[in-house]
């Protein structure tokens, strides 16, 4: 069982780890295998590390952790461009995916969303990542029509919005 908390300075190479891990597991044949091979939870960590600690930040990262304070999660979500909030991302350590922390997180996401004023949460999702897009969909979120494309080395992808009222 896992409990979820504001994310920390501290969390921050932990929480690289797991989303640089999350992307080489889960888009492996979606996203250009050189595109995977050059991530690095270092680059990654340096990257969040002056994000999370700018005072200007909008969005809110938490953490899933384990019951000895082991991150084994994360989440971040905060304002779109539209009226609703967005979640920006959810990642689980990929050896525990399926044990119920992705859920816990997503719970505790949309707790906060609610508390902060957000009436519903969009999300973007790779489409040809089916697991993730079954995972949503078993939590309410509905694919709302809309579709953006991201480029990774030359490479177009497709994503999916979806859509949740809290």
């Amino acid at each position: 069982m896992s409990t979820v908390r504001v994310m920390t300075e501290a969390d921050v190479t932990a929480v690289s780890e797991i989303r640089v891990t999350g992307w080489k597991a889960a888009y492996v044949g979606i996203v250009p295998q050189s595109y995977l091979d050059r991530m690095t939870v270092e680059a990654d960590a340096h990257r969040r590390r002056q994000y999370v600690t700018r005072p200007d930040k909008a969005t809110i990262d938490l953490v899933a952790v384990d019951a000895r304070g082991g991150v084994v999660g994360w989440a971040c979500f905060g304002p779109s461009a539209t009226a609703a909030g967005e979640l920006h991302a959810l990642y689980v350590q990929p050896s525990l995916i399926g044990a119920g922390i992705g859920r816990t997180l997503l719970q505790a996401v949309h707790a906060r969303a609610l508390a902060r004023g957000f009436d519903s949460l969009l999300l973007w999702v790779l489409t040809d990542n089916t697991r993730v897009r079954r995972f949503y969909e078993r939590a309410g979120y509905a694919a709302d029509g809309a579709v953006q494309a991201d480029d990774y080395d030359g490479v177009s992808v497709t994503e999916v919005r979806y859509l949740l009222t809290l």
